[in-house]
């Protein structure tokens, strides 16, 4: 059978471990030529190693795959570029990139500093950016290409203590669904994906209380493989009709999550005054609300 990304080129950020070192030894197990960045931070943005990168080429190349290993951040516009000139000097060209790369520095609102906000949304939300911009010209000149950005329900459902990974998860969702309306006349696509898996990042929920202990147990049984084929689908030309959509993927499940449309209206002949939109506007619409829900509440079911 031919492999699902036979010969094409995929770059994927922070590919040294968890989800995006599982998406990158199945594309190379599809076929494709991948080119492995990751920095080596710690889950805070902290310190570098190249080890990360170099061992996932490593395990590719033994089973018989092509990788290179690229180290730089995303978290510049020029470092970021040059992932993506990574790839066209190894390997002549480029078809996908996958946004994966990230960092926590969670803290309840009022606590949290300007540099832990602005840290977060720069490696996510600019990082994103940075290197589908550098992708954007080579995929518009070849009118072919994939974009997978990794979002999260921390932003489009809620959580406690992310303001800043959620407001960059969220804000991810609309660079994306503003790059699949801009390149989709050139065949350009662009998806998200919201992961459940366990992670170094995952891996700083508390576990104080007994309750807070068995929802880590839970997700540390869905393993970050389980993200990938999903992904690598994504990237392929079987999915060149699916674009501007955001797929949540937990386990053996995969939900096509919603965007944000009208629920309900009112409206008033001779407008609106603050008094009747108290009287009037609000009553009518409260039933409609949504409650300040977590992830946790909105998926409250275990893993199939």
């Amino acid at each position: 059978m031919t492999k699902l990304l036979q010969d094409k080129v995929i770059v994927v950020t922070g590919a040294g471990r968890g989800i995006g070192r599982e998406i990158a030894l199945l594309c190379a197990a599809e076929g494709a030529k991948v080119v492995v960045n990751d920095p080596g931070v710690a889950s805070d943005g902290s310190g570098s190693s190249a080890a990360p990168a170099e061992e996932v080429v490593e395990e590719i190349k033994k089973r018989g795959g092509t990788a290179v290993a690229n180290f730089e951040s995303v978290a510049e516009a020029i470092p970021a570029s040059r992932i993506v000139k990574s790839a066209t000097d190894h390997f002549g060209r480029l078809d996908g990139v996958v946004n994966n790369a990230g960092i926590l520095r969670d803290m309840i609102f009022h606590k949290m500093s300007v540099e832990a906000f602005e840290a977060v949304i720069k490696v996510h939300l600019l990082g994103s950016f940075y290197v589908s911009h550098a992708a954007a010209r080579l995929f518009r000149e070849q009118e072919s290409g994939s974009f997978v950005h990794f979002t999260s329900t921390s932003g489009l459902v809620g959580n406690f203590g992310q303001a800043n990974y959620a407001a960059a998860k969220l804000g991810i969702v609309g660079l994306s669904k503003s790059i699949a309306l801009d390149m989709n006349r050139f065949n350009v696509r662009s998806n998200c994906v919201s992961p459940f898996a366990w992670s170094r990042m995952i891996g700083t929920i508390p576990t104080e209380t007994e309750a807070e202990k068995a929802r880590v147990a839970k997700i540390q049984q869905m393993g970050p493989e389980k993200i990938a084929p999903v992904v690598a689908y994504l990237l392929s030309d079987a999915a060149k009709d699916v674009t501007g959509q955001i797929f949540a993927v937990r386990m053996n499940e995969i939900f096509l999550m919603g965007q944000s449309r009208p629920l309900r209206s009112v409206h008033r002949g001779e407008g609106w005054t603050p008094a009747t939109v108290a009287e009037h506007a609000m009553p009518a619409l409260k039933a409609s609300f949504y409650k300040l829900d977590r992830s946790a509440d909105v998926f409250g079911w275990d893993p199939v």
